[in-house]
């Protein structure tokens, strides 16, 4: 087991060096444009692709970093170069880790290469998990998926919300409910190829912030898929469902939702090193300004009301960070979240993320509510934080219940 450490070795700090390069020298400048184009910014996903941030092995070797920090620091760097770009840049990792997770090794070999496609013809994918009336209520998904023996085909119906990438991916990896009486227990994870008919764009949402990354509805309309696109192969599913079956005839259904519910605790870290980015961009733009701007003859850093604001700013996103990396390490480790630390460091550093790009904006007064600032950018980014993966009011609900000894439903 690593030791936790509050320090990045010199290996992760190259690392981090190449990451804050690419995000300083080519998402910043274009952040602006394509946050206005609200569209997918294709130059900058591919010129991420053409030197090795968007693929999978950099992924894959952030996650396996024993010490647990390779993911939040790379989450970080990308973020606080601007969060609607990062986020078209990391989304399609939300559908590989699905298939790597649940996939057997040819749906891996399979899939996972199509998902990313090459330097000179990039492509994306989309986790469409998320629906119109089931968004934290998991146990409510109304998409149905069923075999059908004779063609050993599945049938897919419903409607998913909030995807990233949703509708322009090349591959979907839609989550479905096959045997709805046994709730989250009852769902699995399918791939829907290219071009599978059925499958279309609903609504493209226009969004208050993170506006250069694709959020949309998918449409799925009798989807008919091969068997061989249920991740995890049709034996595996079949045992699966029986032993939540039995589990649930004994009583166990609480215990099953409450491993479903850890699942999610450990991917939250991730959002929160998100979170950290952005704050940590938007309280640098700040400090800089104060520090050149002058009023009544000197900075205005000078003024108690701005450097207490810039002292706190500060301190909350190192306290922010420390979080993050706590609970990045404790998931990579096995150490069970015994006081919901995945769900503490997204609440804490989604909410610092909130605040500190608002002060931002009043550190540079008129200036901060202007886009020729990039803060004002950074604080309609940071609302999304409190919201996705889990609102700020669930991950107090998952705290308090873990800390009280009750179901997490």
């Amino acid at each position: 087991m690593a030791e936790f450490i509050m320090e990045l070795n010199d290996e992760q700090k190259e690392v981090r060096d190449w990451i804050h390069g690419f995000a300083a020298d080519v998402m910043r400048p274009a952040a602006a444009e394509w946050d206005e184009r609200e569209e997918t910014p294709w130059p900058v996903i591919q010129e991420a692709a053409k030197i090795g941030i968007y693929s999978l092995d950099f992924y894959a070797q952030q996650y396996f970093d024993p010490t647990g920090l390779g993911i939040p620091m790379a989450m970080e760097e990308l973020f606080w170069g601007d969060a609607g770009i990062a986020l078209s840049i990391v989304g399609t990792g939300l559908a590989a880790v699905g298939v790597l997770a649940n996939g057997t090794e040819e749906q891996i070999g399979t899939w996972v290469p199509q998902m990313y496609g090459d330097a000179d013809d990039v492509k994306v994918a989309a986790f469409c998990s998320s629906e119109p009336d089931a968004g934290s209520d998991v146990a409510s998904m109304r998409t149905r998926a069923v075999y059908d023996e004779a063609k050993d085909e599945w049938v897919i119906n419903g409607t998913k919300t909030w995807a990233t990438n949703g509708g322009i991916a090349n591959v979907h990896v839609v989550v479905a409910s096959v045997d709805a009486e046994l709730g989250s227990k009852g769902h699995a994870s399918f791939i829907v190829p290219p071009n599978t008919p059925g499958l279309s764009q609903g609504q493209k949402f226009q969004k208050h912030g993170i506006r250069a990354s694709h959020t949309a509805e998918v449409v799925l309309e009798d989807v008919r898929i091969p068997g061989n696109c249920l991740l995890g192969g049709k034996e595996k599913l079949d045992e699966r469902l029986a032993r939540a079956r039995e589990r649930a005839k004994a009583g166990g259904g609480e215990r099953v939702k409450n491993a479903a519910m850890a699942t999610f605790e450990a991917s939250r870290p991730a959002v929160g090193a998100m979170a950290v980015g952005t704050a940590r961009a938007a309280y640098e733009e700040a400090l800089e300004y104060a520090r050149t701007r002058e009023q009544f003859g000197r900075p205005i850093i000078d003024n108690q009301g701005v450097a207490f604001q810039l002292a706190d700013m500060r301190t909350s996103i190192d306290a922010a960070r420390l979080l993050v990396w706590r609970a990045s390490w404790m998931a990579v480790n096995g150490r069970p979240f015994t006081a919901a630390e995945g769900s503490q460091s997204k609440l804490f550093a989604s909410e610092t993320a909130k605040k500190v790009t608002a002060q931002a904006i009043q550190i540079l007064g008129g200036n901060g509510f202007t886009r020729e600032y990039p803060v004002e950018r950074m604080h309609r980014d940071a609302a999304i934080y409190t919201i996705f993966e889990g609102t700020s009011e669930i991950q107090r609900l998952v705290i308090a219940r873990t800390l009280s000894g009750m179901p997490i439903r």
